[in-house]
């Protein structure tokens, strides 16, 4: 098979999902030691189905001679600063699960001064972005809904843990 742009895209995107996976392990581990609880974890496996899936999409259902649109590929790139500045923002506390510390208080910096769920409403616009970029409207779509119905479960889980700890 000949890699062509969304190929070596796909690659690039698993490379830094790996790291991020990496850098969240090591804080899970580290926030269970100190008492951190998950919650939702029944869940958790949908969403490493969903997100390995679309990236598997990615890389075998578009064409390689498929051209990808530069500004949308620009805006996702942009995207993944973003993503930077929102796991910097949390620092200790980021984890790819839902882990709370009981009496820590929650995360007021960054891009969480301005809305509750920064993260899922990036990864909500990067789902269907990165296919758009490559035309697949298909893979766009599908997994874009499928992300949107698994977010909208997995905030009202956090919502849930999270109202207690918004008192302190």
């Amino acid at each position: 098979m000949e890699l062509g742009w969304a190929q070596w895209t796909a690659l690039a995107v698993v490379g830094l999902r790996l790291a991020e996976l990496v850098y969240a392990r090591r804080n899970l581990m580290r926030l269970i030691a100190r008492g951190g609880q998950e919650h939702g974890a029944r869940h958790y496996p949908l969403f490493v189905l969903l997100h390995g899936s679309w990236q598997l999409a990615l890389f075998f259902l578009v064409h390689e001679a498929v051209e990808p649109s530069l500004p949308l590929l620009a805006l996702f790139a942009a995207l993944q600063v973003i993503r930077v500045w929102i796991i910097a923002s949390l620092g200790p506390y980021w984890t790819t699960r839902i882990i709370t510390l009981p009496d820590a208080p929650l995360v007021r910096r960054g891009p969480y001064r301005f809305i509750r769920h920064p993260n899922y409403l990036m990864v909500a616009v990067e789902i269907p972005l990165l296919p758009f970029a490559f035309g697949a409207w298909d893979i766009a779509l599908l997994f874009g809904l499928a992300n949107m119905a698994l977010l909208a479960y997995r905030v009202h889980v956090e919502e849930a843990v999270l109202e207690e700890r918004r008192m302190l």
